[in-house]
């Protein structure tokens, strides 16, 4: 499906006319409720219930069908059941409406996929979009629009949510209502069997009232078209994600709920960092991060100051800044001179700042004013202890007017206050107010962590994608000779050909169909040597026994030879024996795996990681989608936890990082340019010394199986 136009989608947010199909008397149908709350949300477009029995319901007048009604209909809400909906949709599509919502269920959730597809491409083929089904409605506070079944009021603010799920969706709604978060839009996407994520992203992240967007995931139909909006969306204001499926039992559950598929948690993690969005782990955390963001300021710096009144507090919160990724200042004699007159003799400047349990509200707004005047201070957290000395009666003046000081001059601050009930109680209440405070320190810092690596994304500036000159004809052959054969992987010298072809460095190594060709093959390659099975029929070579290693003289080829015969005829009896690979022992470096394949999620994604034979233990690995920068190439290395093995350690030197680079660049090419190529893994990629290279030892080509 094709993505959906800004002027076009307005409808679906700020429709001028809005039918509601299934609009009924009993009180009970779902119907009714939307009505209901389409009348008491003020909207003031045209109102149009639909029922065959007509009559009069909330004052209007009701038609039958929507071909009675006159003159254009923007938006058509369907809830009606599951049998006549199809017949309802090509009853609006043929009368002209742009857009419908199909709160009913019983359709891909529940396998019911056929009945969905012909309504969509019923609706699809005379120019109507749908939303759902499997929904609970749409609220836009453009047009004061709720066409929902929430049960109460939904508060306009600056919060635009999409959800996939529709029953926590709604909880979601009542979980802001309580917390005081105002709302600029919501949708409920359920199956997306039409609309999805990234159509209304378009629409959301030019939308002038919303200034964050937060989304719930359960799955992801076409990755590759939400990677591009997001990219597009965040550069111009956060955007929050909560995926469920998680775990394998997780994501089984999601498959079942919604009639889509999760897709592999670390690549959707990388992956939705990669777009700049921040992953939040709850739908408190999501809140949190989402009110935050939407009422303070960015930070202009790194420098982050903590001012407590308690030196535990203030461990806790340095620990939680490291945990979140936040950069303390620590100039000592910039910290001494700046709060030395706000703190008392046996206090601390050093970062955190601690101001002793004697302080007064007083001494926390000295201190707060001081480091709002220091240009070098770019954001703050105060952390508040209860004592007997500072009651929590003086909270407010401690905390609200100073937010408000630090708001009004473009620096953010952020509160953890820690103490009895009436402390517990100001939280409470001072959340509702727009006051950004938790009672523990992590959240605060975690919010604060996700403002900072918002705005690290924005400050990133962008560069041109890495891309690499292959010879795509030659390959294109390889892989149409392998599939006349009816073989979906490649077999061990047509990868290296590949290799070779996209300017990949490999050992040198020739084939043998038996021993005394194996030793001519050794002989003339030179010891020692790497005897390697050759097999349409054997993957996974190791486990089958299929490799030795380290061969240094023909007698021990021979043996070799013998031995990988026996194995592999063992582990797998039914696999023809072509013969055997030799190559040269390639020198140590350090082993990487590499990786390129299309993720049925996200499309062409790649990877890197440790390498060698502990890989699957590891799992010391990174992923990003295809297409990339070099600096997002190099930054994936970085982020795997081997990587210091790449700066060289106990006097190694530095490995050359940049071929590396290189070697992942051309993997990107093949998987993105050549035609039926669905993976690609190199393991390993041995990489040597800054200026000496890699080496792709083993190499394994799957083809996709269409």
């Amino acid at each position: 499906m094709s993505d959906i136009h800004d002027d076009c989608i307005r409808y679906l947010f700020e429709p001028r006319s809005v039918a509601v199909i299934g609009a009924s008397h009993e009180r009970a149908k779902i119907g009714s409720a939307v009505l209901a709350n389409i009348v008491s949300g003020g909207y003031t477009g045209r109102i149009l219930p639909v029922n065959p029995a007509g009559g009069v319901i909330e004052g209007r007048p009701v038609y039958p069908r929507v071909a009675d009604i006159e003159g254009e209909v923007d938006l058509a809400i369907i809830a009606i059941p599951a049998k006549f909906v199809f017949d309802a949709v090509c009853q609006c599509a043929d009368r002209g409406v742009k857009y419908g919502i199909i709160i009913t269920s019983g359709f891909s959730e529940i396998g019911n996929r056929q009945e969905e597809n012909r309504i969509i491409d019923y609706a699809n083929g005379h120019g109507m979009r749908i939303v759902g089904p499997n929904v609970f409605g749409v609220y836009s506070s453009a047009v004061n629009l709720n066409a929902t079944f929430v049960d109460g009021n939904i508060s306009s603010g600056h919060l635009a949510m999409i959800t996939q799920s529709g029953a926590l969706g709604l909880t979601m709604i009542g979980q802001a209502e309580v917390e005081n978060i105002g709302m600029s839009a919501i949708v409920s996407v359920g199956n997306k069997a039409d609309i999805d994520e990234a159509d209304l992203l378009q629409y959301l992240a030019r939308h002038n009232d919303t200034r964050v967007i937060l989304i719930y995931i359960e799955g992801i139909r076409n990755g590759e078209k939400l990677v591009r909006i997001l990219k597009q969306a965040a550069r111009l204001k956060p955007v929050v994600i909560i995926k469920s499926g998680r775990s394998s039992r997780g994501a089984m559950a999601a498959a079942s709920h919604t009639g889509s598929l999760a897709g592999a948690d670390d690549v959707f993690d990388a992956i939705i960092r990669q777009c700049g969005a921040l992953r939040a782990e709850s739908t408190s955390e999501a809140f949190a991060w989402s009110k935050f963001l939407a009422d303070s300021p960015l930070p202009a710096g790194e420098n982050a100051v903590i001012i407590t009144n308690g030196g535990g507090a203030g461990v806790m919160a340095t620990d939680a800044f490291e945990k979140f990724g936040l950069g303390m200042l620590d100039d000592a004699q910039l910290l001494k001179d700046v709060f030395t007159s706000a703190t008392p003799s046996f206090g601390s400047t050093r970062n955190p700042i601690d101001i002793t349990g004697q302080a007064t509200a007083q001494d926390y707004t000295r201190a707060f004013d001081a480091a709002l005047k220091c240009p070098e201070i770019h954001s703050v957290l105060g952390v508040y202890c209860e004592s007997a000395l500072f009651s929590s009666d003086n909270l407010k003046e401690a905390i609200e007017d100073n937010y408000r000081r630090f708001k009004a001059a473009g620096k953010p601050i952020i509160f953890s206050l820690f103490g009895g009930e009436k402390t517990s109680t100001y939280v409470a209440s001072a959340r509702r107010r727009g006051i950004p405070v938790s009672d523990d320190v992590y959240p605060a810092a975690a919010s604060l962590g996700a403002m900072y690596a918002y705005h690290r994304y924005l400050h990133e500036p962008p560069e041109a994608i890495a891309d690499a000159t292959i010879d795509v004809e030659a390959i294109d052959r390889i892989v149409a000779d392998v599939r006349r054969e009816g073989r979906y992987f490649l077999l061990s010298h047509e990868a290296r050909t590949i290799m070779t072809l996209a300017g990949i460095a490999i050992p040198n190594s020739l084939t043998a169909q038996n021993l005394d060709g194996a030793i001519r093959s050794a002989d003339q390659i030179g010891y020692p040597v790497v005897m390697k099975i050759v097999s349409r029929d054997i993957i996974h070579k190791s486990d089958a026994g299929g490799i030795a290693l380290d061969l240094d003289n023909a007698d021990e080829v021979m043996d070799a030879y013998g031995a990988i015969m026996r194995n592999c005829r063992t582990s797998v009896p039914h696999a023809v024996l072509e013969g055997v690979e030799i190559s040269e022992m390639v020198r140590p470096g350090t082993e990487m795996i590499v990786g390129a394949r299309i993720d049925r999620a996200f499309g062409p994604i790649l990877m890197v990681g440790l390498g060698g034979i502990y890989v699957e233990v590891m799992k010391d690995v990174s992923f990003r989608s295809l297409p990339l920068e070099r600096k997002e190439i190099l930054g994936m290395i970085k982020s795997i936890r081997s990587y210091p093995l790449l700066l060289g350690v106990r006097g190694e030197e530095t490995k050359d990082i940049d071929s590396l680079v290189d070697t992942m660049i051309k993997l990107g090419a093949i998987i993105q340019k050549c035609r039926g190529v669905s993976d690609i893994e190199i393991n390993p990629l041995v990489v040597y010394e800054q200026g000496s290279g890699t080496r792709a030892v083993d190499v394994r080509i799957i083809l996709s199986n269409g």
